[in-house]
């Protein structure tokens, strides 16, 4: 099960969470914005597709295929979309699980006009079958369609017309080889700063005729996890938190208080990334511990801890994950204001050659 992904529909609610649920792509659909100029963030990508699609106007021709790597919610729809509307083409929108067979891709290629793009979200669950028929549509813009089973089969060869596909993945690494080369442009797209996600909650509250002052987007940014789709639900919520509880205009103190509410702390902590770490120090000293056995005391499954809490609690450099097990670090004691004990200031709990 993958909890990032956002077409897993047993993935759990959290506010904090990266993937998005039916609210939030509604309301991104209204936020999102229509052109490169626009889009905040990720200068380097924006750039470089900048050219590609440039270069691909002026020639008069389709844009190169292009793959978007990155985690959920950084803005890779977003892309695509945008990619559809500076070449002035229609958009195709499908997924990998939704593709299982051969025959479901093929009726999609099919019906593609010259020049669409077809926009295929997590691109590395799709089947094998679909993925090898996949190659060579991208390559010579053609399918060969089986007719007849055993022996009497037929290969139809199929010509399609020129189209970009944009693919989308979390896990680039769960790419083949041979798909990843055909794509002509690829990028991965990067965490965002605070400064960015400022810009990005000012001009969301601004598209929801929300007051907020600069400095209360600014303590929603920090709690976002560099990622402006939680940055826009968390904006959401303190929207409706100053509505109620204030005048609705939000301020740093406004913005606190909301999030205090929801249980989100000042470095973007959820109760279950706190309930990880506090069972980490408190009951097992820092570490190291395994990983069944810390699942079992914060009363998750093993696969919760795994995929939706450590991988935050380590980019934030609050655990480590080593050979011996869970270890927190100096940071983990100190955010959550506890007082490490010796071992984990003189090496996160592993002894030395000596067993000291």
């Amino acid at each position: 099960m993958n909890w990032d992904d956002p077409t897993d529909a047993t993935a759990p609610e959290r506010l904090v969470g990266a993937s998005a649920d039916r609210e939030d792509q509604a309301v991104e659909a209204a936020l999102r914005p229509k052109d490169l100029g626009e889009f905040i963030g990720q200068e380097k990508v924006r750039e470089q597709l900048d050219l590609v699609l440039r270069a691909a106007r002026a020639r008069g021709a389709t844009a190169d295929h292009v793959l978007l790597s990155g985690a959920p919610g950084l803005g890779k729809t977003t892309l695509s979309m945008i990619i559809a509307a500076e070449m002035g083409a229609p958009i195709r929108i499908t997924s990998g699980p939704a593709i299982q067979h051969a025959g479901d891709l093929a009726a999609i290629l099919s019906s593609l006009q010259e020049g669409e793009v077809l926009f295929l979200d997590e691109i590395h669950r799709m089947s094998r079958p679909a993925e090898e028929m996949l190659y060579m549509a991208m390559e010579d813009f053609r399918v060969d369609v089986i007719v007849g089973k055993g022996p009497g089969a037929t290969a139809i060869p199929l010509e399609l017309p020129p189209f970009t596909l944009v693919g989308a993945t979390t896990r680039a690494g769960l790419l083949p080889p041979p798909l990843r080369d055909r794509f002509g442009f690829t990028a991965h797209m990067e965490f965002y700063e605070p400064a960015e996600l400022e810009r990005v909650i000012h001009r969301s509250a601004n598209l929801l005729d929300v007051e907020i002052h600069a400095d209360g987007a600014a303590e929603i940014a920090g709690r976002s996890r560099g990622t402006p789709r939680i940055a826009n639900r968390l904006l959401r919520r303190v929207r409706d938190y100053a509505q109620v509880k204030a005048d609705g205009f939000i301020t740093r103190e406004i913005a606190a208080a909301a999030l205090a509410v929801y249980e989100v702390d000042a470095r973007g902590l959820d109760r279950l990334d706190r309930g990880v770490l506090e069972a980490l120090l408190k009951l097992f000293g820092g570490g190291p511990v395994g990983l069944s056995t810390l699942a079992v005391a914060v009363g998750e499954e093993r696969e919760t801890v795994e995929e939706v809490a450590e991988p935050f609690l380590v980019r934030e450099g609050l655990l480590a994950r080593t050979p011996r097990g869970r270890v927190a670090t100096p940071a983990a004691w100190t955010h959550l204001g506890l007082t490490p004990p010796r071992s984990a200031t003189a090496g996160n709990g592993q002894q030395d050659l000596f067993g000291t």
